[in-house]
């Protein structure tokens, strides 16, 4: 008969965290995974914004974002840029298409109120990109639950260890049943 002396409630203990580590695994897969499956459904779509005021003057630094560059994705296509009611000429300026700034590309400052004309094209959501960020942060979120797990195991555990020493008390003769005198 083989006994394992001093390691009581070890085994369940053991089995909790390699339990916990193999479903951290998994969490961690399923949500990469999930991830890649929504950048990978991003629905491209381009529309265009009319006269659209942006502050600052086109100068050395340059205007403030056009409205839409904060989308996705972005990428800004300037069609025509006015300085109050005159068209700047697109050799005068400069585009960044990801942030939609203009920088001034010569020596003559524009600060009038500036219109930009632009279309832009962004990664829009869709129904598949909706349902991969549910399942992705429900799936993130599960980490949450580990510590209560960790409770609960070690709950377990000691419950274990108490019965396991009340039960060698018991049966090393140390409570002898009360005598009756």
């Amino acid at each position: 008969m083989k006994t394992d002396k001093g390691v009581a409630g070890l085994t369940i203990l053991l089995t909790l965290v390699t339990f916990l580590f193999v479903i951290g695994l998994l969490v961690t897969i399923f949500t990469l995974m999930g991830g890649e499956l929504r950048d990978a459904t991003y629905t491209s779509t381009t529309s265009t914004a009319t006269n659209e005021t942006v502050t600052g003057a086109i100068n050395s630094t340059g205007t403030s974002a056009v409205t839409y560059s904060s989308l996705r994705n972005a990428v800004i296509s300037v069609i025509a840029v006015y300085n109050d009611s005159t068209l700047v000429e697109s050799a005068n300026y400069t585009v960044n298409t990801s942030t939609g700034s203009l920088t001034n590309a010569t020596a003559v400052v524009w600060d009038g109120t500036i219109n930009v004309t632009y279309s832009y094209t962004y990664d829009g959501d869709n129904t598949a990109t909706d349902t991969m960020n549910d399942t992705v942060t429900g799936l993130a979120t599960t980490s949450d639950w580990f510590t209560i797990f960790i409770v609960i195991g070690a709950m377990v555990v000691l419950i274990l260890l108490t019965v396991i020493i009340i039960t060698a008390i018991r049966g090393s003769g140390l409570m002898a049943g009360e005598s009756g005198a």
